[in-house]
């Protein structure tokens, strides 16, 4: 397996960065753009159903969108960890301080998934107050959890790649 992965780097080295800088930049992004320029627009409707409703909406477009990158990301991760042998590199610490930083965005977006699809089935069912409570610590607490996150993990990769 191992063979198999530094081949596959070594033979498309250059696609594999792309589609992983690729891969951040669209979930980390995405998080950005929803936290600081969607989330904000939201808050100046008066409606407020239309509000939840209209979060709800967007955060699950989003969450779309970036599941395939997230797998990308993490497979593009491997065989580059794998295909440059930083075992033999004074900053391997950072290879896994990385590898550990995309998991835990990663497990943060599964719970946020599967809070905000309890939101819609709340939400659908006319139960606003059960909606609001299952999404309410994105925009404050989840998602720059996974924004701070993951500009770390973009600062160790343009340090590995520099090293």
């Amino acid at each position: 397996m191992r063979e198999t992965l530094t081949i596959l780097f070594t033979d498309y080295s250059a696609i594999m960065v792309f589609f992983h800088v690729l891969s951040a930049v669209v979930w980390i992004g995405g998080m950005i753009a929803i936290r600081f320029a969607v989330h904000p627009s939201i808050q100046s409707l008066e409606d407020n159903r239309l509000k939840l409703g209209k979060t709800i909406e967007i955060v699950g477009r989003l969450f779309n969108i970036v599941i395939p990158f997230i797998i990308i990301l993490i497979f593009t991760a491997t065989v580059m960890a794998v295909g440059l042998d930083f075992k033999h590199s004074l900053l391997y610490w950072l290879v896994h301080v990385k590898e550990g930083i995309w998991m835990l965005m990663t497990m943060n977006f599964i719970y946020m998934y599967i809070k905000r699809a309890k939101a819609k089935r709340l939400f659908d069912a006319g139960d606003m107050t059960g909606a609001k409570d299952q999404i309410s610590k994105f925009a404050n607490i989840l998602l720059p959890i996974n924004m701070i996150l993951g500009i770390i993990a973009i600062f160790s990769g343009v340090t590995l790649r520099g090293f």
